[in-house]
């Protein structure tokens, strides 16, 4: 006899990733897979079963679950930042969804402020509502640019001329998949478009000089003596953001490197706003009304 399906519950929101730490979606070991058994002595992560402590789907599930009944849950994101960047503005869109909830009459707006209180400092969700399971769909396929701030170091003070030359033009940037994800994409050449929206230099002592988090930088490839810039871009949906900005020996071109002729190094990598298809401001989505509402 089959089992009826479970019950499902899905509220909606965005979040904003304040640390350098946090992947979004939970982040299992590679070798043992989180897997309960094969996890006992596994050498990667040390019995732990995941590469890193938590993640913006953890953060978030631990309490909605808990307000709900539930331990399991799917996250769906708009899309999604690599671990060492932060999401910041007005957050990126994302759906929860909560499998067989054993609670349902949950005050989101209590739910949303718990999530924050909880996690001060390196996560805040906005805007949570009920939502539908065809919310899920659209969030995937929708097609996002993106835009940016990042701290890149130069090996040399650019040319006046060229940096005169660098914003306000929108480039088209073949991409070669980076040795970074290699073992996940097909190796394949890609278009996208990249537009570089300002170029300043950084104050003395401003932001990050650190590694990014979870990378271990080998000083031979650190830049002497950097000049610090902070670089505002937009990008088209799928560009490799950081290879962009460094060119990885030609594998971006033109890169950031090549447009000013300097060796470019991005310190720490910040999402600015998520954006429509061609990098245009998108309305606010407004969600249906709730069952009996106005009545």
């Amino acid at each position: 006899m089959n089992q009826p399906p479970k019950t499902k519950v899905f509220i909606e929101g965005r979040y904003r990733k304040l640390s350098r730490d946090l992947p979004q979606t939970v982040f299992y070991c590679p070798v043992c897979k989180g897997h309960p058994r094969r996890r006992h002595g596994c050498e990667r992560c040390e019995g732990f079963g995941k590469i890193t402590r938590d993640s913006v789907q953890e953060l978030i599930a631990w309490v909605a679950g808990k307000a709900f009944g539930t331990r399991k849950n799917k996250f769906h994101g708009a899309g999604r930042e690599d671990v060492d960047v932060r999401m910041l503005g007005a957050g990126r869109p994302f759906v929860l969804e909560l499998l067989g909830p054993k609670i349902f009459d949950v005050d989101l707006a209590a739910l949303e402020a718990e999530i924050n209180r909880r996690n001060e400092g390196r996560l805040e969700v906005r805007r949570l509502h009920w939502t539908e399971k065809s919310r899920v769909r659209t969030l995937k396929e929708t097609r996002h640019a993106k835009e940016y701030e990042a701290l890149v170091e130069l090996g040399a003070e650019p040319a006046p001329e060229l940096v005169a030359g660098l914003c306000g033009e929108r480039r088209t940037v073949v991409q070669t998949t980076p040795e970074r994800v290699a073992h996940r994409r097909a190796n394949l050449d890609r278009e996208r478009w990249v537009e570089f929206v300002a170029f300043a230099e950084a104050s003395p002592g401003e932001a990050e000089s650190e590694p990014a988090a979870g990378a271990e930088a080998d000083p031979a490839d650190l830049i002497p003596t950097p000049h610090r810039y902070r670089v505002r871009l937009r990008t088209e949906h799928g560009t490799y953001v950081k290879e962009a900005l460094s060119g990885e020996d030609g594998k971006s071109r033109p890169s950031l490197a090549d447009l000013l002729d300097v060796p470019c190094r991005c310190v720490a990598l910040d999402v600015l706003d998520i954006l429509g298809e061609e990098g245009e401001q998108e309305s606010e989505y407004t969600p249906p009304p709730t069952f009996g509402e106005g009545v």
